[in-house]
């Protein structure tokens, strides 16, 4: 698989996101996507990036450091299978 056809099929995974609401996802998951995400799009964090003492922030954080050893192709990969289940849940709850 080409590198293209892996960020087409990030590109719509993203899309799906954008049309799930907060409410359709538990939290545990929300904090994986967005950790698969950010390490997808920027790569690992910095290990200087500071939150502040922002809790939501410092959840978010800690869950993108759990994923960090990841490659940002790796990161992509997991994201769009984790999107296509929480896709097919909402679908079978329907």
């Amino acid at each position: 698989m080409t590198a293209k056809d892996l960020d087409t099929r990030f590109q719509e995974a993203v899309d799906i996101a954008t049309e799930m609401s907060q409410d359709d996802l538990p939290q545990d998951e929300q904090l994986r996507l967005y950790a698969f995400y950010k390490q997808a799009t920027f790569g690992t964090p910095a290990a200087n990036f500071n939150t502040g003492f922002d809790l939501r922030n410092a959840f978010k954080t800690n869950a993108w450091m759990q994923i960090s050893h990841l490659s940002v192709d790796e990161a992509k990969e997991l994201y769009i299978e984790a999107i296509h289940a929480a896709k097919k849940k909402l679908d079978e709850k329907k």
